[in-house]
């Protein structure tokens, strides 16, 4: 038997050690792609907050929350004692004889804090999941007699089978097997809605559409549904009895300036609601869904019915445990104020460097502690971008994609700033940092991206291939 590695011989690693074991057991085309920025070349030794120290003792600016995940902060000290003090306890992780308190806590805590009667919560381990779950209940809601399921172009509802074959995204780029039924319409068009419910409808009256899936707001394009609509989506839903489910995964706990990006709008409820990200803590794979109590009574609470879905890891202690603690952080410390704050600052710093370098970023939009910054140039640049990078005529986005990664690649190299761009739509570059960063990190952000545009999209484009000389381009980045 070949030996074993250790906990302690891992974390002695060089990055060339960590980048063969890749290469060899996990992907070398994800290793293409990570060694296309300084950070897929270095590792990190600790974070905290908003910052990330690499080995050696360099420190950098971690602007993209995590993907979502990191409202908290890299590792929140209340998150580390509450998992701490579960560990030390003995306290019982996973059985599915016993009831576990943390569910039950965890649970009544949401539907305290969620409007009207969203009481009801499952709690599995990712966003797709919990988006499959919610699914499969209002299906069930139904009984199986309505057989088509709404979602937007450009929805992002994870990437299983189920909830990939309902997100519209570019990443998407193989089509694999998925739910039947599925029709599409244009983000936020309540009117394209309207229609594809009508043309659902069967000559006695009756709708064969069973759920709409929609993001308020859509986290990898920021764009929003405008609050009439949002209203009025609720009226088709009502009036055809059709199950409607939100997709809070990354915009929830805070993100947006609101508890969830719906709430902003009084009496506005969703039939089930689903999150996931934050819900962790930056610690834990948990996510949840909340159906409107009718909603979950008709369609699982019975004897029959009450094992149709579930799982091995449901009533998960320790998840639970830090889901409970980074909830009553998120009410404590206010984060929607927080995020509300956030955006006082990025909010106009963004649109002070959209006027600043016109030519460079087309546009700037978000909420609270979520933006997207959309960069593009002229026909001169976007031709020098398919001519440093030749061959990927096939992608009609990956000229901007360039233009973006050549951004992000010198914030870090040259400002010690991490960010990401959103493979969807418009490809912008997301600044969505931690609800705990300080202002002052906020304002070196904006002036490390102020000084890097200045440098001209051709330096930047030049420079960021340089780097990549000797290497594969990844494939679809």
């Amino acid at each position: 038997m070949s030996e074993l590695i250790g906990v302690d011989e891992c974390e002695s690693f060089t990055v060339k050690q960590v980048q063969d074991l890749y290469r060899k057991y996990v992907s070398r085309s994800q290793v293409n792609l990570m060694t296309s920025f300084g950070f897929g070349r270095e590792l990190v030794e600790s974070a905290e907050g908003a910052w990330i120290e690499i080995r050696g003792g360099r420190k950098v600016l971690d602007v993209t929350g995590g993907v979502g995940v990191l409202n908290h902060g890299h590792n929140h000290p209340r998150i580390l004692q509450a998992r701490r003090s579960f560990a030390e306890r003995r306290r019982m992780e996973v059985h599915k004889a016993f009831f576990s308190p943390y569910v039950a806590a965890l649970s009544h805590n949401i539907a305290e804090l969620l409007p009207g009667d969203l009481n009801i919560s499952y709690f599995p381990n990712s966003g797709a999941e919990a988006n499959e779950g919610a699914i499969k209940m209002a299906y069930k809601y139904h009984e199986g007699r309505r057989n088509a399921i709404l979602r937007s172009d450009i929805s992002f509802h994870g990437k299983t089978l189920g909830a990939g074959s309902l997100t519209g995204s570019s990443e998407n780029s193989f089509r694999f097997p998925g739910l039947p039924g599925i029709v599409v319409y244009p983000y936020g068009d309540v009117a394209a809605v309207r229609a594809a419910i009508e043309a659902a409808r069967a000559p006695d009256g009756t709708c064969d559409v069973y759920a709409i899936m929609a993001e308020p707001f859509s986290a990898s394009s920021m764009r929003c549904w405008s609050e009439s609509d949002l209203y009025e989506l609720r009226r088709l839903c009502d009036a055809n009895d059709i199950m409607l489910i939100f997709d809070e995964v990354y915009t929830g706990w805070g993100k947006t300036g609101s508890l969830f990006y719906f709430m902003r709008y009084p009496d506005l409820l969703p039939d089930i609601l689903v999150y996931s990200k934050s819900l962790g803590g930056g610690k834990a794979s948990i996510a949840g869904y909340t159906a409107r109590e009718p909603v979950f009574r008709k369609a699982y609470d019975r004897l029959s019915d009450v094992i149709l879905h579930s799982t091995t890891y449901y009533g998960f202690g320790e998840e639970t445990v830090t889901a409970i603690e980074a909830v009553n952080i998120v009410v404590e410390d206010d984060y929607p104020a927080r995020a509300r704050q956030i955006e006082r600052i990025l909010g106009p710093g963004l649109q002070n460097i959209h006027k600043r370098h016109p030519d460079v970023v087309g546009r700037v939009s978000g909420v609270g502690s979520l933006w997207g910054v959309f960069l593009c140039g002229g026909p001169k640049v976007l031709d020098l971008a398919a001519k440093l990078a030749p061959g990927f005529s096939g992608d009609p986005q990956f000229r901007t994609k360039l233009i973006t990664l050549s951004v992000i690649a010198h914030l870090y190299r040259e400002h010690g700033i991490v960010s990401y761009y959103s493979p969807n739509a418009d490809n912008p570059l997301v600044v969505a940092p931690t609800l705990a960063i300080e202002q002052e990190d906020i304002e070196y952000f904006l002036d490390s991206l102020d000084k890097t545009l200045a440098k001209g999209l051709p330096r930047l484009l030049a420079g960021f291939v340089r780097e990549k000389v000797g290497s594969r381009w990844p494939a679809g980045s």
